[in-house]
C-alpha cells in the first residue's frame, strides 16, 4: 500500500507520525514550498501521477492539496484541519476531472484557531451534495496541531475501513 502524505504550511511530517503511517505501507511525503510555489498541487500531481497511490492524506495546507489530489487520483482521502476555504498563501487550484463519488475522512479540531472548523463544515456540505461520502470526526479538545495519539487513532480508523 502507498500513502501520499502532504504536510502543512509551516510543518513537515514528523518522524513519529511517519512511523505510524509506515506501519501500513510505503509513505510518500514530498517537501513542499507553498510560499514560493503557487502551483504546488499541480506539481505533486505531475510528480506522482504514474505511481500506484492508494490513499491521500494531508494536514492544514496539505489537507487543501490532498482534497484536490484525491480527486485527481480518484483515491480515498484523510484530512486533518484542512485549509479548504481560506489560505494565508495563494495556491492555484488545478482543474482535475471530478469523480462522481469518493470517500473522505475529515478530522476537525474544535479549538483550531488557524483553520476555522465552521468554514470547513460549510464547505463539506456542498461536497456531500456532489456525491462525496465524508466521515466527520469532530475533536472538541483538539487545536490546529494533531497530537500523535489522535493521529494514530484516526489513521487506524481510516486505513482499516473497507472501500
Amino acid at each position: 500500500m502507498t500513502i501520499l502524505y502532504l504536510h502543512g504550511l509551516e510543518s513537515k511530517l514528523s518522524t513519529a507520525k511517519k512511523a505510524v503511517l509506515e506501519q501500513y505501507g510505503t509513505v510518500l511525503a514530498p517537501d513542499l514550498d507553498y510560499h514560493h510555489n503557487p502551483d504546488a498541487v499541480q506539481q505533486v500531481y505531475e510528480t506522482y501521477k504514474g505511481q500506484p497511490i492508494d490513499y491521500v492524506m494531508g494536514s492544514s495546507m496539505g489537507g487543501f492539496a490532498a482534497f484536490h489530489l484525491c480527486r485527481a487520483f480518484d483515491k480515498p482521502v484523510l484530512l486533518f484541519n484542512p485549509a479548504l476555504v481560506k489560505r494565508s498563501v495563494p495556491q492555484n487550484i488545478p482543474t482535475f476531472k471530478t469523480p462522481t463519488s469518493g470517500f473522505g475522512q475529515v478530522v476537525l479540531g474544535g479549538n483550531d484557531t488557524v483553520v476555522d472548523p465552521a468554514d470547513t463544515l460549510r464547505f463539506l456540505v456542498d461536497q456531500l451534495k456532489a456525491g462525496f461520502d465524508y466521515h466527520l470526526h469532530l475533536r472538541a479538545e483538539m487545536g490546529h496541531r494533531t497530537p500523535l495519539d489522535v493521529f494514530e487513532e484516526e489513521v487506524g480508523l481510516f486505513l482499516t475501513r473497507k472501500y
